[in-house]
């Protein structure tokens, strides 16, 4: 089907083409009667205005971008985004900004996204997800001058501004808590190891761990699928010191885990405990319920998008650290089984 456009707009009003251009950008010229007949027509019409010739005049796209590098197959049962994006799309409603997503392969793809994002003035600004160590997008973004923040840091940065999470606390909280419950093996089954989310956590994670006498304490790296999770599973329940107790770095993985101890016959919480990192509502649905690190994570998708539209307004932005997340036990996690 042939794109609208304002020759079209001009035949169905009757008017020249000059008058369209006027009254489609607010110029004087016409008559508000016929403003406002011309605008309902191009609505009806679905005329938008062409991507280069928006370029060209320097108008704003109204519109941020959201390029995630994950597989789509994982993207799509994992709760944590779809609860962000909920987020950032309630703040961009209410503001009459769209959001742009678009799933890549690499870090090349991501970056071309944005260089021709930014180059055909499809979007105002960018938000930035799954940080990484030595993240090519952050000295791209700021070349470019693009408006962006990153979901994430404080850590690898640089000076693009942030919204994030102090992932270490939440970690420790949980490491204090299965050892209270005498847990002396502890298992952690991570995301993608370049994150520096995975790497904060892991630190904060082994360190705890040393600190209060946990005698195993293992990290083992997945893609985030359940899939990966399982698998990952298996491994650490078939060892002869198998753990008590793991920690999940998503839902999805937790529940595919709690899925792998009841298929090889152990109970859930009697001979393992599990703990979830980002409390969607699935870990209120399994049996038993899993206990979890809860945070507000459409809040944190919508304080993402008002800084970034802060940002793309030209006013001051920084860091700003959201609120940690916090255990909330349920009847995944016991005192291990006396052996």
């Amino acid at each position: 089907m042939k794109r609208p456009t304002i020759a079209d707009i001009a035949e169905r009003a009757g008017v020249s083409k000059g008058a369209v251009s006027y009254a489609l950008n607010g110029h004087r010229g016409v008559s508000e009667t016929t403003r406002r007949r011309i605008l309902a027509i191009a609505e009806e019409i679905g005329w938008n205005p062409h991507s280069a010739a928006r370029a060209l005049s320097g108008a704003a796209a109204d519109t941020i971008g959201l390029a995630l590098r994950r597989p789509a197959k994982v993207l799509g049962f994992e709760p944590f985004y779809m609860e962000l994006i909920s987020g950032v799309e309630a703040e961009l409603s209410a503001r009459s900004y769209a959001l742009m997503l678009q799933i890549v392969a690499d870090a090349d793809a991501e970056v071309a996204v944005y260089r021709r994002w930014w180059g055909e003035r499809r979007v105002d600004g960018v938000l930035i997800c799954d940080l990484r160590v030595s993240d090519p997008r952050i000295p791209v973004v700021t070349s470019l001058r693009l408006p962006a923040v990153v979901v994430g840091g404080p850590e690898g940065v640089g000076d693009v501004p942030h919204v994030w999470n102090d992932d270490a606390i939440a970690l420790v909280e949980t490491v204090e808590y299965l050892a209270a419950l005498g847990h002396r093996r502890i298992a952690r089954v991570a995301g993608l190891s370049d994150l520096w989310h995975t790497r904060v956590r892991a630190g904060a994670f082994h360190g705890a761990c040393k600190r209060l006498g946990v005698t195993r304490s293992l990290t083992v790296g997945t893609d985030y699928s359940g899939e990966e999770g399982a698998r990952a599973t298996r491994r650490l329940l078939s060892a002869d010191d198998r753990p008590t107790a793991v920690i999940y770095d998503n839902d999805v993985m937790a529940i595919a885990g709690l899925g792998v101890a009841q298929e090889m016959g152990l109970t859930v919480p009697g001979d393992l405990s599990i703990v979830a990192f980002d409390d969607s509502p699935l870990c209120r649905l399994v049996h038993p319920a899993l206990t979890a690190l809860t945070r507000d994570i459409p809040a944190y998708g919508a304080l993402a998008a008002r800084q970034l539209l802060s940002a793309i307004a030209g006013q001051p932005v920084g860091s700003v650290q959201d609120t940690t997340a916090k255990l909330a036990p349920r009847a995944s996690t016991a005192p291990p089984r006396a052996t």
